[in-house]
């Protein structure tokens, strides 16, 4: 299915005459608008200890309920992907970050790689570039427990122990499959 076959009506002018042009854009046959069809931006990030513990998120919501995420999330309007990743670990793990190392950080957020992904999302196909950071702490067991925000519960399982099916987001799973193989961390 086309990305846009849900978009009826021009964003402009509410036009119905919205026709599909290419794989990414419709355009307005009545006000000659043409809308381009971009990835959302979103982040996530692996959060490892000396001990090479790894701190994962129990999703507490739909999509994949109960499976197994990283931090993360989507960037914010005006928001950087560092900034956007500093506020998703606080908001979801209590991690307070910012560019330098903090009390508790054992080595600044570094980025790793990007992933295209499908976000589903109330019915509707969200396409996302998610960008995959790391970042080390002294140690995940301060964080373990409840989760915050849309996060059931944070667990520490070791990096030896991660087992990509546990994880119930396409792309995540290929990144932890990814970093599993040593590609990028």
């Amino acid at each position: 299915m086309h990305p846009l076959a849900q978009f009826r009506y021009c964003p402009k002018c509410g036009g119905t005459d919205f026709r599909i042009i290419n794989e990414k854009a419709r355009r307005c046959e009545a006000c000659d608008f043409t809308y381009y069809f971009n990835p959302s931006a979103a982040v996530a990030c692996l959060v490892t200890d000396k001990m090479r513990n790894v701190l994962i998120s129990v999703r507490g919501k739909e999509p994949a309920i109960n499976t197994y995420d990283l931090p993360g999330g989507f960037i914010d309007l005006n928001e950087t992907a560092e900034e956007g990743m500093a506020r998703e670990l606080l908001e979801e793990t209590g991690i307070h970050y910012s560019r330098g190392i903090n009390e508790g950080i054992a080595s600044p957020l570094k980025y790793l790689f990007s992933l295209p992904n499908i976000y589903p999302y109330s019915g509707f196909e969200v396409h996302t570039l998610d960008m995959f950071f790391h970042l080390e702490v002294e140690t995940v067991m301060p964080y373990v427990g409840e989760g915050q925000d849309d996060v059931a519960e944070l667990v520490a399982v070791p990096m030896s122990q991660l087992h990509p099916e546990d994880f119930g987001l396409e792309s995540i799973r290929h990144a932890v499959e990814m970093i599993l193989a040593g590609h990028y961390f």
